[in-house]
């Protein structure tokens, strides 16, 4: 199980949102290749890292600071997530040596094309699954499906995907715990690792998520921290060592 930081991506700098909400954004960084750098030294083994810009254009919008930040990552696997909603992208990506491609809206409008993409490059593509009161929102979380997550990840089950990203959109960047629950009926109606994602404040969290995949750990890849790792309220090294444990 991977603690993960996050590092997401907006006009060039280094910013967590509350409940993804572009307005309400805070500015941790203006160097996010640095800012990559530091979480390599704080010893993180794998980075996430979302071009907010790209999710609500529809195409990437900082893929050169991306490259800069997965070339400082040496080793490290980085995985990317908005704006990726083509082919060309997910091949311009992978030549960057970015090891894990989070697909969420496109995915969603084009199961097809998850498909297709899941088939042709295995053990790379994530699907990018965002919910709002367990409801599937896409193009950036701004615009509402109606798509219960839980039955649409279920028609998915036997595709070769790396996993799925699930983020509870209500607690991302809210401090106030993660979806524990959703996250391990999820995991258990799929069966496909799982990266849980969306309020991870302390310690006491992790351990929750640890507790509840006790008997599923093959289920859960780890979770995703952002605004915690901020703000000082989770330690990374911490946060891996009791996965560790």
């Amino acid at each position: 199980m991977l603690l993960i930081p996050a590092i997401d991506l907006k006009e060039g700098q280094c910013v967590r949102l509350r409940q993804g909400r572009m307005e309400n954004s805070t500015v941790f960084s203006s160097d996010p290749v640095a800012m990559a750098e530091h979480w390599k030294g704080e010893g993180a083994r794998r980075l996430h890292i979302v071009d907010l810009d790209g999710a609500f254009a529809g195409v990437p919008c900082n893929s050169e600071l991306i490259r800069q930040m997965v070339s400082a990552m040496g080793h490290v696997p980085v995985q990317v997530g908005g704006g990726i909603r083509s082919q060309s992208i997910i091949e311009a990506y992978l030549d960057a040596g970015v090891q894990g491609l989070i697909l969420g809206t496109k995915a969603v409008d084009d199961p097809d094309f998850l498909q297709s993409m899941a088939t042709a490059y295995p053990g790379k593509i994530l699907l990018g699954l965002d919910a709002r009161s367990g409801v599937v929102a896409t193009e950036g979380w701004d615009n509402e499906t109606g798509i219960d997550a839980q039955d649409f990840a279920i028609n998915l089950s036997d595709l070769p995907l790396a996993g799925i990203v699930y983020t509870d959109i209500d607690r991302d960047g809210m401090m106030q715990g993660l979806n524990v629950a959703s996250t391990l009926a999820l995991a258990r109606a799929v069966q496909l690792p799982v990266v849980a994602s969306g309020g991870v404040t302390t310690l006491c969290d992790l351990q929750a998520l640890k507790d509840a995949f006790a008997a599923d750990t093959a289920l859960l890849m780890g979770a995703i921290t952002g605004r915690a790792i901020y703000e000082g309220t989770l330690e990374l090294a911490a946060g891996q060592a009791l996965f560790d444990a």
